[in-house]
């Protein structure tokens, strides 16, 4: 695959804080500029070293410029307290995010896609919902909603965290340190997510000079229980592509397709992948051709 050259950039979101970006022009574009670009969304927690720089190579050699980002809280980026995960700050990542591919010239604001990874598939969904006028987007081992990975790790998991919630709710009232929780661990261990394989599979993203940090203030659960993006897929208007883990392992599997069937420019793909497989060869590989083409095709990317 031809060498890709990546600017790390960065732009505003909200009031006083930016977002580390990364901006891949195409390799050898078919045509001049300017180009049609997706936007990356990674997952929960996740940042820009976890396993984005494949994707940006396999887009950018398919004549398409992608923008990735961490979001406020996390990896690169600004914002206090560390870890925090805001669905409010998310989406207004991901609008500034558009924003910003929208004031550069060698990017074609009307050929802009958004590519959503995990829970960033949630974000996906409620910005396209917002803004009908995007060309397209693209979805793979999809989390809609936050209330299906605590059901799916049980009630009792999630009482385990009423203490720590309430005294985090309390000093954050009182502008004292937060108080903080794991996001992912083994089974039977204390952190959000706990089911079989999550730990050795976000892990497995995770290299010596990763920047993710394995914690969360324990108060986020709350805005996550309220996030139920799959209520926004009827209002998704721009073609989308739903790649479909059929051995999910986080959320039920059953319940992707049937959400899916609810957008009206859907398009479904399933492939043989528990949550954290879509990541690794030989199935990456297989995937993202089916993204490229896609996009290739909702873009007009030569």
């Amino acid at each position: 695959m031809p060498e890709t050259v990546t600017e790390q950039t960065s732009f505003p979101s909200g009031s006083a804080a930016r977002c580390a970006a990364w901006l891949t022009l195409p390799v050898a574009p078919s045509r001049p500029g300017p180009h049609p670009v997706v936007v990356l969304v990674h997952g929960g927690g996740a940042t820009h070293d976890m396993g984005l720089a494949a994707y940006e190579r396999a887009f950018s050699a398919a004549g398409l410029a992608v923008l990735a980002f961490d979001f406020r809280h996390l990896g690169r980026s600004e914002g206090e307290p560390r870890g925090l995960m805001s669905v409010r700050r998310y989406l207004e990542d991901v609008r500034a995010a558009l924003a910003f591919v929208r004031s550069r010239a060698e990017l074609d604001a009307d050929r802009i896609a958004l590519w959503g990874t995990s829970f960033g598939a949630s974000h996906v969904v409620a910005t396209a919902a917002r803004y009908p006028e995007l060309a397209a987007a693209v979805v793979q081992c999809p989390v809609f909603s936050g209330r299906q990975v605590a059901l799916r790790a049980g009630v009792g998991q999630l009482a385990r965290f009423t203490g720590p919630i309430l005294s985090d709710l309390v000093r954050a009232s009182t502008g004292r340190p937060r108080r903080y929780l794991r996001i992912v661990g083994r089974p039977g261990e204390s952190a959000f997510v706990t089911q079989l394989g999550a730990w050795e599979g976000w892990h497995s993203l995770v290299g010596e000079e990763s920047t993710f940090d394995n914690r969360v203030p324990a108060a986020a659960a709350l805005d996550m229980l309220r996030y139920h993006a799959v209520a926004r897929l009827p209002e998704v208007r721009c073609p989308l592509l739903v790649c479909v883990s059929d051995h999910e392992t986080l959320i039920d599997p059953t319940s992707v397709p049937a959400a899916a069937a609810t957008a009206p420019r859907a398009t479904v793909r399933h492939y043989p992948a528990d949550h954290f497989e879509v990541y690794h060869s030989p199935l990456r590989e297989r995937i993202v051709a089916d993204q490229v083409a896609f996009l290739a095709e909702h873009l007009q990317a030569g």
